[in-house]
């Protein structure tokens, strides 16, 4: 198999991990892009040394501004050569009802859920077309597709990558260009994990299938969708939400 360089935002959480780690069992040579400012790379670094991952290449850089991720990327590329598989998997919360919200959570969330696609994006997309192949995977989510209360900034946000990822689809569908969406519901991230066992108990309820989904299986939804066999899917979105949705 020929080995791929993929590049992964917010690559240092829960479903960036797991994303990230699904990607080089594929064979692929993974650069992990965090946030200098939030994540710990020497502490993430190690952890993934101890799992038997010792070949991650990691880039600092905010997906929120457009010059860093000129920045982040050019330092890839420089690493590891060009990027054929991009996941814009960065993401943040700002939760609160509509009317206590504040524009700063409103910017914040758009700008890190949303407007990072088209920073980042826009520094592979041209590339990926002109080489006649590329991946590109964006991760949304189920309250993208059904909204939820307390979270009208990052509804709106994830619904755009919908959108985002429709339109950018039919774009490069000739070039030999996907572009797909995940939708996850919630997962068993570290972070899910450590709320009060009543309060995760009463989230897990509302699942249908009454379980969490595991990071694994959004990394593996990942690692499909990068791979030649997934190259007749563009446009599309996989809804992993234990059937909270249906579409």
């Amino acid at each position: 198999m020929t080995q791929r360089v993929a590049l992964v935002t917010g690559a240092m959480g829960g479903i960036g991990t797991a994303v990230c780690q699904e990607l080089a069992k594929a064979g692929h040579k993974v650069v992990a892009a965090y946030h200098p400012e939030f994540d710990k790379p020497e502490e993430w670094t190690k952890a993934m040394a101890e799992a038997g991952f010792n070949d991650f290449i990691c880039v600092a850089g905010d997906v929120s501004d457009y010059d860093s991720c000129v920045a982040l990327t050019a330092e890839a590329e420089a690493k590891v050569g060009p990027i054929d598989i991009l996941v814009n998997n960065a993401g943040i919360t700002r939760d609160k009802m509509f009317a206590r919200m504040e524009l700063a959570q409103w910017n914040a969330v758009i700008s890190t859920n949303l407007n990072s696609l088209f920073n980042m994006t826009k520094q592979v997309s041209s590339k990926m077309a002109e080489r006649g192949w590329g991946r590109i995977i964006n991760i949304s989510s189920v309250n993208g597709l059904r909204g939820q209360a307390g979270q009208t900034n990052y509804s709106a946000a994830k619904a755009g990558v919908i959108g985002f990822t429709k339109a950018l689809a039919a774009e490069l569908a000739a070039k030999n260009v996907t572009v797909n969406a995940i939708c996850p519901g919630y997962v068993a991230t570290p972070m899910v994990m450590a709320i009060k066992p009543e309060v995760l108990q009463s989230i897990i309820d509302t699942v249908p299938m009454k379980r969490l989904a595991k990071p694994e299986e959004i990394g593996g939804a990942c690692a499909y969708l990068a791979s030649d066999i997934a190259g007749f899917m563009t446009g599309s979105t996989m809804n992993i939400c234990g059937g909270l949705y249906y579409q």
